[in-house]
């Protein structure tokens, strides 16, 4: 599937996390976080250029060590905490084009936030966004018990639905919930008209990619990372 399309993977790692400081290249297990990525994209071998978007020299040092491409370092007006996603991809996409002096027809963006997603999920998301012609294919997985249902507010001491179009009742037993998704943070993949000229991640057609709650693990907090660190220890 390289040899028809050009697709260009890429990793958004800025060097100024706050939650966890430095958590791209954190420790995790012997290894920094960002390199389960970098080997799961690397392996798939559909990519024409892997690369990874960093303001951040250590972040880039270890990024090629570990066979990803830094054609570029990202500029500081798109490494602020507020700056969307989309900003930054939009401009790897643009600078690399411009660097490999080629036009890519897929993008997909891999946070290495999401360690245990796995090769045969990024191939599986790119396959079903080919497929099925749509904008985007994004890695969802169910909400089980946060379901938005059981969300709730607090007014004056009170416990309040968060929705009033969604309200619990007197009960939610998980098993009679409609199932309910939210992005796990592990695969945005896209067509190149989605993020350069619809600007978006979404697209006006953005399809499921479906993973389970282990592959799932995004990480955000030390919690996070603890579990992590278990789930890869045990082979998760």
């Amino acid at each position: 599937m390289q040899d028809q399309f050009k697709v260009l993977g890429v990793i958004l790692a800025r060097g100024g996390s706050k939650g966890i400081p430095k958590k791209n290249i954190v420790n995790i297990n012997g290894k920094p976080l960002i390199s389960y990525t970098i080997e799961a994209a690397l392996s798939t071998n559909i990519f024409s250029n892997f690369i990874v978007s960093t303001d951040d020299n250590k972040i880039a040092e270890i990024s090629s060590k570990y066979g990803a491409e830094v054609p570029f370092m990202r500029p500081s007006n798109l490494s602020r905490d507020e700056v969307w996603s989309r900003d930054a991809l939009k401009h790897a996409v643009i600078n690399c084009e411009s660097f490999y002096n080629t036009k890519y027809d897929y993008i997909i963006e891999l946070p290495c936030i999401a360690p245990l997603r796995k090769s045969n999920h990024i191939v599986e998301a790119f396959k079903k966004l080919v497929s099925t012609g749509a904008d985007s294919v994004i890695s969802v997985c169910q909400m089980g018990d946060k379901h938005p249902v059981r969300m709730k507010k607090i007014i004056n001491d009170c416990i309040v639905d968060f929705s009033k179009e969604f309200t619990e009742g007197e009960s939610s037993r998980r098993q009679d919930l409609a199932p309910c998704y939210i992005r796990n943070g592990a695969i945005y993949a896209m067509t190149r008209d989605c993020i350069i000229n619809q600007f978006s991640r979404n697209g006006k057609i953005s399809r499921p990619y479906l993973m389970d709650d282990f592959s799932s693990v995004n990480i955000d907090t030390f919690i996070d990372l603890k579990l992590a660190e278990i789930l890869i220890k045990e082979n998760y």
